[in-house]
Parts: C-alpha cells; sequence; structure tokens
C-alpha cells in the first residue's frame, strides 16, 4: 500500500526528472537553436518527443546500475531517497541560475552517495559501480570530443568541394536527424536515473518484491523529463549554443551525432553518463578542428570546474538533508 510519504517522495523524484529535462534541456537544443535550424520553441519540442520514445529504444541497464549499483540497495530508505533527491535539484537549481551545463546525473549520483555515508558511513558504497561512473566522467567528454572530431574530419573531406551554402543547405535538414539520435541517447540515458531511484524506494519499502523498474515507473519517468525539456532553461542554451563554439550547421550535425553516438554506447553498458559532458566535449572537438582559438576555452574551463564540483557539493547537501529527516 503507498503511503503519504511514499507518494510525496515519487512526486519529489518526478520533479527532480522534471528538473533534469528543464536543466539539460540544453543538450539537446543547444546546436539546434544557435544554428538557428530551428526556433526554440521547436526545437524544445522535437527533443521532447524523442526524450519521451527512448524508452521504446534501450533496456533499463543504467536504472538497475543507479537503484543498486551507487550504494547498497539493504541501507536504502526513504530518508536517503529524499535527501539525494533533495541534494541534487538543489544542484541543480544553483547551476541553472549561473548557466552552467553540469550534470544531473553526477548531482543524483552525489546526492546518494553522501546521504549513504552519513548513515552507515563508506562501507555503504558500491565502489564498482561509483569507480565505473566516476570514470567516464572523463571518459565521455574525451569521447564525445573525439567521434565528434571524428565526424567532422569525414564530413568536411566529402563535402569540401561544395559551396558554403549547399553545405549550408543540407545540414539544416541533417541536423533535424541529428538532434533527434541525440534527443534519443539524453532520453535513454537520463530518464532512466530517476526511474532507478523510485524502483529502489518502491523495494525498499517491500512495494515490490524484487529489484525491477515497472511499466507505470518507465512512462512517468519520460513524460516527467520531456515536460522539462518543454519547458528549458535558456541561460544553459547560451552557454553550450554560443559560448564554447560558433556553430554553423555541419558544425551542429557533426557534434549531435558525435554526442549521441557516446551515449549510445555508454546507456548500452548500464554507464549513467553526463549528457552535458558529452555534447560539451562533441561540441570542443567540432569547434577545435577549424583553429583552437575557436573554442572558448576560459568559458570551457568555467564549466569543467563545475563538473568537479557536483558530486562533493550535491553530496553534501544531500547529507545536511539527511541529517534534517533524523531531526523532524
Amino acid at each position: 500500500m503507498f503511503s503519504i510519504s511514499i507518494i510525496l517522495l515519487i512526486f519529489l523524484a518526478l520533479t527532480f526528472d522534471f528538473l533534469n529535462g528543464f536543466h539539460d534541456a540544453a543538450n539537446s537544443v543547444a546546436t539546434v537553436v544557435s544554428t538557428r535550424v530551428l526556433s526554440p520553441k521547436a526545437a524544445v519540442i522535437w527533443a521532447a518527443f524523442f526524450n519521451f520514445i527512448a524508452f521504446l529504444f534501450f533496456g533499463l541497464h543504467v536504472a538497475i546500475t543507479i537503484g543498486k549499483g551507487i550504494v547498497d540497495i539493504k541501507i536504502v530508505d526513504p530518508a536517503i531517497i529524499f535527501a539525494a533527491l533533495a541534494g541534487a535539484s538543489a544542484w541543480n537549481v544553483i547551476t541553472w541560475y549561473f548557466g552552467l551545463p553540469t550534470s544531473s546525473s553526477h548531482a543524483l549520483i552525489g546526492g546518494l552517495m553522501g546521504a549513504a555515508i552519513v548513515k552507515a558511513g563508506f562501507s555503504s558504497l558500491v565502489y564498482s559501480g561509483i569507480m565505473k561512473t566516476v570514470l567516464f566522467i572523463f571518459i565521455s567528454p574525451i569521447l564525445g570530443l573525439f567521434l565528434g572530431g571524428l565526424i567532422g574530419v569525414f564530413v568536411f573531406r566529402i563535402f569540401r568541394r561544395n559551396s558554403p551554402s549547399r553545405v549550408d543547405q543540407f545540414f539544416r535538414k541533417g541536423q533535424l536527424v541529428s538532434a533527434a539520435f541525440y534527443s534519443l541517447g539524453h532520453g535513454g540515458n537520463d530518464a532512466q536515473k530517476t526511474m532507478g531511484i523510485i524502483a529502489g524506494l518502491l523495494f525498499s519499502s517491500h512495494l515490490i518484491d524484487k529489484f525491477f523498474v515497472p511499466l507505470w515507473v518507465v512512462l512517468a519517468c519520460h513524460i516527467a523529463m520531456a515536460l522539462g525539456t518543454v519547458f528549458g532553461g535558456w541561460r544553459i542554451v547560451k552557454t553550450l549554443g554560443q559560448r564554447v563554439a560558433k556553430l554553423k550547421p555541419v558544425d551542429g550535425f557533426c557534434a549531435e551525432l558525435g554526442a549521441a553516438s557516446t551515449l549510445f554506447i555508454s546507456t548500452a553498458f548500464g554507464i549513467p553518463v553526463s549528457t552535458t559532458h558529452t555534447i560539451t566535449g562533441a561540441i570542443t572537438g567540432v569547434g577545435s578542428l577549424k583553429r583552437l582559438s575557436a573554442v572558448r576555452w576560459g568559458i570551457a574551463s568555467r564549466i569543467v570546474w563545475a563538473w568537479i564540483f557536483t558530486i562533493p557539493v550535491a553530496g553534501l547537501i544531500a547529507s545536511g538533508a539527511y541529517l534534517l529527516t533524523k531531526v523532524f
């Protein structure tokens, strides 16, 4: 039987998923907006649709990793879920305010870790899952940079004899496809993180007999993320789409396809990566093909520092939230 507290926690989890879509809407639409292929309104509707249907294409490996691969599922309780979501949501709002494209995924992981450490110490952490996730903090942007740059090299070589206007016209249509692929990857990886949290809550509350993700949870998380994308934060769109590197439609196509490929690979192996890290790496890789000065390294370094602080700061906020639940 669902108690009021469980219902409220599920609502909080879906609110986090909404914030995830709101915060990370920039990842899905920054390039397609900055290249003026679509208007902001049309771009977010396009991205939201593909975010929603992602569950038809991917398994639930990432949800399982988040649900029982970061902290010991035996120590998870409603207080830990609340604290993890509070820490992650607070960090999302702070970084949205400053226009920093940080990772909702790593904020959630940091929140889980911080609350678990306060409750049961460092022995409650599942180091294999954490190490895999931490490694991909570095691997995913590098892989995005490499694949974005590699696709860029091939595309520029294939179209080198075409006029700039013809290339621009072709990739204005092509970017619709690449943006769709990227939004699929975003929905497939990011929505699963909240699914894992809700499944862990249901299991720890004995509402399901074994750990799995019910279909209603899958659908609810995708709907929440899609709605968040529709109301997405344009501060971060400006940072990613205009400040890291100036993009043309062909650049946006290469960046989105490189980032989408990285997300597909990571999701297949159940690795919760940052879509933010991935698209930023891909944009940087494509931008640097022209010349290294085309990338605004000052903005890029500011983004990297925000990435570094995400897990520890979200963890600290979550640990404080967990202690508050014990007081009240």
